[in-house]
């Protein structure tokens, strides 16, 4: 009963932990599916966030968290504007430069104004720390409140694309963005949008974050941009759902290593994180979403009946 019990209290920590890359991995699956972008430049949309809310933190939760959302948004938008529309006819490695000098630009220009000083930080409310105990789990107010807001993005996200016109552009652009042009999707309209969507879904990111952790640093967003990353890899860049899911599994993984490892190797929890990853790759290199497809489309094929016999 025990163990069962630290199971169970280990899957919901996980949860909570993984959905915040689920939502990452998410947005940098549809900029890299609507223009083969792979932004590195999106730790610092987090950045961004995290110190908008330090300067906004005596406002109250709403007043920050709206102005967060604003600021995020806009940087988000101003990058495509500013850094990667110029470049976007350009080759796959252009793009991925013009993401790290954006990345490292946004940086040093937080290392020598908002990141001078001492150790900055964000105290979490009270009410968020509160823990419920319920069958001998513990759950606090603020893993309730991750699960719920990465649930109701992904499940937003799933409405826009499938419900909405410009969710099927996007979904469109995804599959074959030249295709998408010729039948009268607007390239501008369709990749701006995407860039205010990913800032969207940083803003949540960056709150429920920095309320875990507290701290705000202009190095921030480059930790979670990396899990999302080799998370959306496995599950599979080229599907939102694979990499949401890659995103996901990662971060649950990584948190059950810090659960569970001795104290003396905790610091090496994302060198085996990641060495799960590279096995991971090595026997399903093309994510784990495109072998789950494989895998239907050959259960389908086995169920239908031979010309002239039976099932």
């Amino acid at each position: 009963m025990i163990v069962m019990g630290s199971v169970l209290q280990y899957a919901i920590d996980s949860v909570a932990y993984g959905s915040l890359f689920a939502v990452i991995a998410l947005a940098l699956a549809l900029l890299f599916g609507v223009m083969r972008l792979m932004n590195f430049a999106y730790g610092e949309l987090i950045m961004v966030g995290g110190f908008t809310m330090y300067y906004t933190r005596d406002w109250g939760p709403l007043p920050m968290i709206l102005a967060t959302t604003a600021v995020v948004v806009l940087v988000s938008v101003l990058m495509e504007l500013v850094a990667f529309r110029p470049v976007r006819r350009g080759s796959p490695v252009t793009l991925l430069i013009t993401s790290f000098a954006v990345s490292y630009g946004l940086q040093q220009l937080a290392f020598v104004t908002v990141g001078r000083g001492a150790q900055k930080g964000v105290e979490p409310y009270p009410w968020l720390t509160e823990q419920h105990h319920v069958a001998g789990l513990r759950i606090s107010n603020l893993d309730m409140l991750t699960m719920l807001v990465a649930v109701l993005l992904l499940v937003g996200m799933t409405v826009l694309l499938r419900r909405t016109s410009l969710g099927i552009q996007l979904r469109a652009s995804t599959e074959d963005f030249g295709m998408a042009q010729l039948v009268g999707v607007r390239a501008n309209r369709v990749i701006l949008s995407a860039f205010a969507i990913t800032g969207l879904l940083a803003s949540a990111v960056t709150v429920l974050y920095v309320m875990r952790t507290g701290s705000v640093s202009p190095q921030m967003g480059q930790g979670p941009l990396l899990i999302a990353f080799v998370g959306g890899v496995i599950g599979g860049l080229g599907s939102l759902a694979g990499a949401a899911f890659g995103g996901f599994v990662l971060g649950c993984l990584i948190n059950v290593l810090e659960s569970t490892l001795p104290t003396s190797l905790n610091g090496y929890t994302v060198m085996f994180a990641f060495a799960a990853v590279i096995a991971i790759l090595v026997v399903q290199p093309n994510g784990l979403i495109d072998s789950a497809h494989k895998l239907r489309g050959r259960r389908r094929v086995r169920t239908v009946p031979p010309p002239g016999g039976t099932p």
